[in-house]
């Protein structure tokens, strides 16, 4: 088992600038990244996410996140589901309004005092949802939230958390690009998987190969019946890594 960052959950924002809604949903977020739960909750950028950004969407994988979308075209929670996976919860803003009976927001750039109580509202809802997040389980390679026997304990460093917002591109969370049957692959904490075999004094054989694949598992989905490709490859990609440090095959 590799050491990898402790537990904290994604905040993805609607990044839509027409409608007041959009304005809450990143006015409440920056205040549940700066404020309310700075050591719990890092920001994913919707548009680098969208653009290919392998950080955040590593983070998307690994991680729960919430998207906070202003309006029903609900953004931020189709683009996550895209390209990592579904999200732990979805807030839509003009629901949360009308469901607790305020006003409309107005003023896309300059929040009106309904705004105001809006970003209030979406900031506490975030927050209570980050807590109810963080004590439960998180399956890594499903990317969905489990029962407490049914997955593998979070690993975390002993370094203490900064008091401040943060960025998943910044999380910590190493990712190598395979190509693997024609199709180019993500694995996250792949380097660390490296590093902890090579320093244990492993080195590319077939027992090797199997080990590897276990722990790739852990933290990876493997579809089923690539068992064999997944582990060629990685055997390969192993092996230029230990000529890489010096080793001689």
């Amino acid at each position: 088992m590799v050491d990898l960052p402790r537990k904290k959950v994604g905040i993805v924002a609607c990044s839509g600038e027409e409608l007041a809604e959009g304005t809450v949903t990143r006015q409440a977020a920056l205040r549940v990244l700066e404020q309310l739960r700075p050591a719990d909750t890092v920001t994913i950028c919707l548009p680098l996410f969208l653009a290919g950004g392998e950080g955040d969407r590593a983070f998307a994988r690994f991680y729960p996140t919430i998207a906070v979308d202003g309006c029903d075209k609900r953004c931020a929670a189709r683009g996550t589901e895209m390209y990592s996976g579904k999200p732990a919860v979805s807030i839509i803003v003009t629901d949360l309004v009308a469901e607790n009976g305020l006003d409309r927001p107005q003023g896309a750039r300059r929040l009106d005092q309904a705004g105001l109580n809006a970003v209030d509202l979406t900031a506490g809802r975030i927050a209570g949802l980050v807590d109810e997040l963080l004590e439960k389980k998180w399956d890594r390679r499903a990317g969905e939230l489990v029962d407490a026997e049914s997955v593998i304990p979070l690993e975390v460093l002993g370094q203490p958390e900064p008091l401040q917002a943060t960025c998943s591109c910044g999380s910590g969370i190493p990712v190598r690009e395979l190509v693997i049957d024609d199709q180019r692959v993500t694995l996250i904490a792949l380097p660390l998987i490296f590093e902890q075999l090579w320093e244990t004094g492993r080195r590319p054989s077939g027992a090797t190969a199997r080990e590897l694949l276990e722990m790739v598992k852990i933290y990876n989905p493997v579809p089923a019946g690539s068992e064999e490709t997944y582990t060629q490859a990685l055997l390969l990609e192993f092996a230029a890594y230990c000529a890489e440090k010096g080793w001689v095959g």
